[in-house]
């Protein structure tokens, strides 16, 4: 015990002294143009941003073939892939959507009809969620010695998305360094209209890093379940699930919220081989504690068949799970499931943050505020593939696909010659084509 404390003591002294300073916060050391990120002297990441297909409105057949689709997909990583799925909805600038559907007048004497038609369209408009900017990104991360060995094997995963995503029937592109730090910046400034303004050729002239262009004003930390990230007011909460069963429409809720959020979805693969293993363990400590129990009934004198209800109940699960594991083509992952919302002031945000307890209590889950964890939640929310929340849930593979990451596609075209077609029967969101 003593050794154990004292290594204890040496590590808290070797650990990293507080941030002073907001670039020291965000936990990343080094990007490249090429879009590949140095998380820690080990670990390299890079980003995917996919775009959305139509599933909640799809019929059941089509359903069933995404769903499995996206089984094998989460199949595809082994144990050595850290992936995160990023939601972002963001507040788009307000005023440039109405211009894209404004019709100029022309003089010709039908202006009167067009101004008719352009208020209909704001109306229209108004009804939808078309002042919000959702996008979609999967970051995936590998452990390597230096960046010209992680190059080639995270280019190769990469492509392997790719594929995947197309087979889904999902547009995907890769992103660039500058992509990235507009995508950091974007989670730093939610809701300001200001334009991101970087050259890789500033670096070397100014002496300036990369984060010194995406960092907001201020961060404050000192409040227990918020903080303040530059004007804004913020919180993170974690989405503990306790229902025995979800349907897949508990992240399509979440993400069709009215408000600025972040939704982040930690995935780490377990070793099929290990995950078999601990399984068996639990089965063999299960049987030894029915065994005691047995013991006991019989020194009593009752039925030793009589045992606790909790017992037989997770003899059976676990034997369930066994059996997924090793006939059905299931895996196991560690799962972290963090939601970031925000707001102008302290009751928007508390407003904001009621409405996703409520969309969780729904599905019989619950979500938590983080306690003295708001730090890590908010750069475990970072597109970083970097979890510093220690709260993982074991879930098998099917469990993990049904928080499907698609919901429906939006149609909306800025041409001249576009038309109004109704509305996004899910969304309420102009067809514009």
């Amino acid at each position: 015990e003593k050794r154990q404390l004292q290594a204890l003591m040496r590590s808290r002294q070797q650990r990293k002294k507080p941030p002073h300073s907001v670039q020291e916060t965000i936990p990343y050391e080094r990007m490249w143009p090429d879009g590949i990120c140095r998380v820690s002297p080990s670990y390299y990441t890079k980003t995917v941003q996919f775009w959305d297909i139509n599933y909640q409105l799809a019929q059941n057949e089509d359903k069933s073939a995404i769903f499995e689709g996206w089984c094998d997909f989460l199949n595809a990583f082994d144990s050595s892939v850290h992936l995160q799925l990023s939601f972002l909805n963001l507040t788009a600038n307000a005023d440039a959507v109405e211009q894209r559907i404004l019709l100029p007048d022309k003089a010709d004497g039908f202006d009167a009809i067009r101004r008719e038609y352009t208020e209909m369209l704001q109306n229209q408009l108004a009804k939808g969620s078309n002042g919000l900017s959702k996008r979609k990104y999967l970051t995936f991360g590998v452990k390597s010695e230096n960046y010209r060995t992680a190059k080639p094997r995270l280019e190769r995963m990469e492509t392997d998305l790719l594929n995947h995503f197309k087979r889904l029937g999902a547009a995907a592109a890769p992103m660039d360094g500058r992509e990235r730090l507009k995508l950091m910046y974007d989670m730093f400034h939610l809701d300001a209209q200001t334009p991101f303004l970087f050259d890789w050729k500033w670096l070397a002239s100014t002496g300036l890093r990369t984060k010194d262009f995406i960092v907001p004003s201020s961060f404050k930390f000192g409040e227990r379940q918020r903080f303040d990230m530059g004007s804004k007011v913020s919180a993170v909460s974690f989405f503990s699930i306790l229902a025995s069963e979800l349907n897949d429409r508990c992240l399509a809720e979440f993400l069709a919220m009215d408000s600025s959020l972040v939704v982040s979805f930690h995935l780490q693969a377990i070793d099929q081989t290990a995950a078999i293993k601990d399984i068996k363990h639990k089965l063999t400590a299960l049987d030894q504690m029915k065994i005691d129990e047995q013991k006991k009934a019989v020194r009593a004198g009752y039925d030793m068949d009589v045992l606790p209800s909790d017992l037989a109940t997770y003899g059976r699960d676990a034997k369930a799970l066994l059996k997924e594991l090793q006939s059905q083509n299931e895996r196991m992952f560690l799962v972290t499931f963090l939601v970031l919302n925000t707001g102008k002031t302290e009751q928007e945000l508390e407003t904001n943050v009621f409405q996703a307890v409520s969309i969780a209590q729904k599905h019989n889950c619950e979500l938590c505020r983080l306690d003295f964890q708001q730090e890590q939640g908010l750069m475990s929310s970072l597109p970083l593939a970097d979890c510093q929340i220690e709260i993982q849930r074991g879930l098998t593979t099917s469990s993990t696909a049904i928080f499907v990451p698609f919901t429906t596609q939006e149609l909306f075209d800025n041409g001249k010659e576009s038309l109004y077609y109704g509305l996004n029967a899910l969304s309420n969101n102009l067809i514009m084509v």
